[in-house]
């Protein structure tokens, strides 16, 4: 891993989780990108259009420059004794926070994406944000969003959760959870939440073996194995998270599998309410 790319708005929440993200370049030995999106406003419901002065907008992205600055400055004045210390490039633009990350990653080689959370809630104030769904339907690189409530400090295990639909794309996913491991030389628990309907001896067989084959194949040590039932996989994974003091969870996201039902489901609030550690969210690449 060689570029984290962080973004900000620089509130309370997004300076936590660039906080967050520089001690885990640091661990990775990776260098950051400090990105903000200007977003210039274009319309008003009241008034119609609005023409915006090009000084105002030049305030706009000088105050944008100036802050991403001192927010180098301030992450920089914090490591004068580490190891590693990560480069800092800061990029000002306008457009939506999408638009600018798209932007960023179709001229870069960024590896992650690491966004704040906002709100006191945990992962609730992410799924339920129009622009942050967009964002996990359309990334290419894995995004780790970071809650308010989350404590920087270093990963020591990881729990990578597969509904075991689609082996051979989890195993893809796996190894990607498996490289960030070993860099953070922490455990990995490979999850599995069931329900009922599963809880035969066949099926319970058949994913405990699955999960035996995946440790064995990847060659590290650190890979333990954990099935839950649970009726609500939200619940279930936050159980999960505080029974095995898990430091990251580490899902997929593709269409119709259980975290796509997480974002869209009514439920979501009750897993929001509990979780406060980030979340790792890989996606299907073509």
């Amino acid at each position: 891993m060689k570029t984290i790319l962080i973004t900000t708005d620089f509130s309370e929440g997004a300076t936590h989780a660039v906080n967050y993200g520089y001690q885990l370049a640091q661990q990775l030995k990776a260098n950051i990108v400090l990105c903000n999106a200007v977003t210039v406003p274009a319309e008003m419901p009241q008034a119609g259009l609005l023409v915006w002065p090009m000084h105002s907008y030049e305030s706009l992205l000088q105050a944008s420059i100036d802050d991403s600055h001192q927010l180098k400055s301030d992450l920089e004045s914090f490591s004068v004794v580490a190891d590693f210390r990560p480069l800092i490039s800061c990029v000002n633009e306008e457009g939506t926070i999408q638009e600018v990350v798209d932007s960023i990653t179709n001229t870069q080689k960024i590896d992650l994406i690491v966004m704040g959370t906002h709100g006191s809630r945990g992962l609730n104030s992410f799924l339920l944000g129009n622009h942050t769904r967009s964002m996990i339907d359309e990334a290419k690189q894995p995004i780790l969003f970071i809650p308010p409530a989350a404590k920087i400090k270093k990963v020591k295990k990881i729990a990578f959760a597969a509904d075991f639909k689609h082996p051979k794309e989890d195993l893809v996913s796996f190894y990607s959870v498996l490289s960030l491991a070993r860099l953070l030389d922490a455990e990995i628990v490979l999850t599995h939440i069931y329900n009922e309907k599963h809880n035969t001896p066949e099926y319970h067989n058949w994913a405990k073996q699955s999960l035996i084959e995946l440790r064995e194949s990847s060659d590290y040590d650190a890979i333990t194995y954990k099935f839950l039932q649970d009726n609500e996989t939200e619940s279930g994974l936050t159980l999960l998270c505080e029974q095995e003091n898990v430091g990251l969870l580490a899902m997929v996201h593709r269409p119709h599998n259980f975290f796509d039902t997480l974002i869209n489901g009514s439920k979501t609030q009750k897993m929001a309410e509990h979780i406060s550690i980030p979340l790792l969210v890989l996606p299907v690449n073509d």
